[in-house]
């Protein structure tokens, strides 16, 4: 019979945490072949740290894991030769969902916060807020064998972290710096403009080339695009960022009437030689102003329009949108998640001298409910494999009181 709260080394935990993820994430593929493990267990995307296990060594892990009842093998069918793995680790911990999902996560990722957790198992159960994930850590906690730990705070650190207790708990060190996404306006924003109007205006063509088709490989994207045109209910519709036009296309097929809005001239005039039966102008999205012929605008977009912006930046920008809405009005935004702030120096060819930013998802959603919209939607999804850059992405729509 195998242990109620079962220790496992690094390569276990890997694999049972692939296997519950799985079974959940994507139940018409589940159980997994060893290959489909392999990728699983090696993906590049939420997993701490990125690993290279080969197939000698999970087979080892996996014979581990049966003979400790921890992992089933499961034939595909009558004759089949094709063995699959199936975890039996729920069956012995006896847990319920959001505490499984928490659990979860915390094998692929390590040590984490309460806010870091709750947007992490939203395709695994999707906590209403941060006190039902810190309730349901509690609850874990306080079993009979504790299955997680809340950590000490480390130097640099604004949340405790907490640990599950299936392994050893990692050993004290000093925790990676903190992102400086305010690094981007260190010499002031007018010089952060003045290089992401230059590094558009340079890379403009290359970018229109490569992305203007984009979203036909993005279902996700279209079908809120697509919801948010609906919404608008023929109203005004603003796509700020717009770049070569692509998004305010797709708005204005879906029925809405739009006005594209970017910093870049030459981007505008991308747009408008590939959409010229749409309206384009050059204008900053920090300073969007109301329509000309209507109070406010029924909903405004921003397909990763702060993507250069610094994080004590966000809370003015989208109280800033919030405020040229109409009453009942539509916020909808994406934004790259993650730890990072990357330096570019080359963008479809072009030379230029830029800083990406990738948000914190829990200061995002901070930021939008702060602004005072109501009826908060987010939605957190993984990058496209050959489709996309490979960050994980936040949507968010929200709504401007009525």
């Amino acid at each position: 019979m195998a242990e109620s709260r079962p220790q496992l080394s690094a390569v276990e935990q890997r694999v049972l945490g692939a296997l519950l993820e799985k079974q959940r994430t994507v139940p018409a593929s589940y159980p997994l072949t060893l290959n489909a493990l392999r990728t699983a267990c090696n993906q590049t995307s939420n997993r701490d740290p990125v690993t290279d296990y080969d197939e000698p060594l999970l087979q080892a892990t996996l014979k581990e894991l049966r003979d400790r009842e921890l992992v089933r093998p499961v034939w595909s069918g009558a004759g089949s030769r094709v063995v699959k793995f199936h975890q039996r680790l729920e069956e012995h911990l006896g847990i319920g969902g959001p505490e499984l999902a928490l659990l979860t996560v915390l094998l692929l990722r390590g040590p984490q916060a309460p806010g870091e957790l709750r947007t992490r198992t939203a395709r695994l159960h999707p906590f209403g807020d941060r006190a039902e994930v810190e309730a349901a850590l509690r609850g874990l906690a306080e079993q009979a064998e504790p299955l997680v730990v809340e950590l000490e705070r480390g130097l640099g650190q604004q949340d405790r972290r907490w640990a599950h207790l299936l392994g050893p708990l990692p050993e004290s060190a000093p925790p990676p710096p903190a992102v400086d996404r305010d690094v981007v306006i260190a010499e002031g924003t007018a010089a952060r403009d003045a290089r992401v109007v230059a590094g558009y205006d340079a890379a403009a063509a290359g970018y229109a080339r490569e992305l203007s088709d984009e979203l036909a490989r993005k279902p996700f994207d279209s079908w809120l695009l697509d919801r948010v045109a609906g919404e608008a209910d023929g109203g005004p519709v603003a796509d700020v960022g717009t770049g070569p036009g692509q998004v305010a296309a797709r708005l204005a097929a879906s029925g809405a009437r739009v006005v594209g809005f970017d910093l870049s001239s030459a981007m505008v005039e991308q747009a408008r030689s590939r959409f010229p039966e749409l309206e384009f102008e050059v204008g900053d999205l920090a300073n969007l102003l109301r329509p000309r012929a209507a109070a406010g605008w029924s909903a405004i977009t921003a397909w990763y329009a702060f993507v250069h912006m610094a994080g004590s930046e966000l809370p003015g920008v989208v109280a800033g949108l919030a405020r040229v809405l109409v009453p009942g009005g539509l916020l909808a935004f994406a934004v790259h998640v993650g730890e990072e702030v990357r330096h570019v120096d080359e963008l479809f060819g072009a030379a230029v001298d830029l800083e990406f930013v990738l948000h914190d998802a829990s200061e995002v959603v901070d930021a939008v409910t702060a602004a005072g919209l109501v009826d908060v939607e987010w939605y957190l999804r993984s990058p496209l494999p050959e489709v996309e850059v490979a960050t994980d992405r936040l949507y968010v729509m929200a709504r401007r009181p009525r």
